[in-house]
């Protein structure tokens, strides 16, 4: 059986077009519209920007995701060093 706990995944993003996104590593989905997705990863917050954003397939047990639409940007932001820090997601998000 596969291990899921801890920070096995690897954390693994693969795009095709800026129109479809398969993203491995994924702990959770913190928030999604057609504008903006945002994830827990292995490797940190992810902020995924763009237009008519669809998460079209969600396995959260594999930690898996798959994005359709206009993708514009991918951002990284380091939740390990704010999370020490006990702020919060938001205050996290827009330093």
């Amino acid at each position: 059986m596969e291990d899921l706990s801890g920070s096995t995944r690897m954390h693994k993003v693969s795009m095709t077009n800026r129109r479809s996104c398969v993203i491995g590593g994924v702990n959770d989905v913190l928030s999604f519209d057609i504008h903006e997705i945002l994830l827990e990863t292995e490797q940190g917050m992810l902020m995924i920007k763009g237009d008519e954003l669809h998460v079209s397939r969600l396995t959260l047990e594999k930690g898996e995701v798959d994005i359709d639409g206009r993708i514009d940007s991918l951002t990284y932001s380091d939740a390990g060093g704010a999370a020490r820090k006990n702020e919060s997601l938001l205050a996290r998000l827009f330093r």
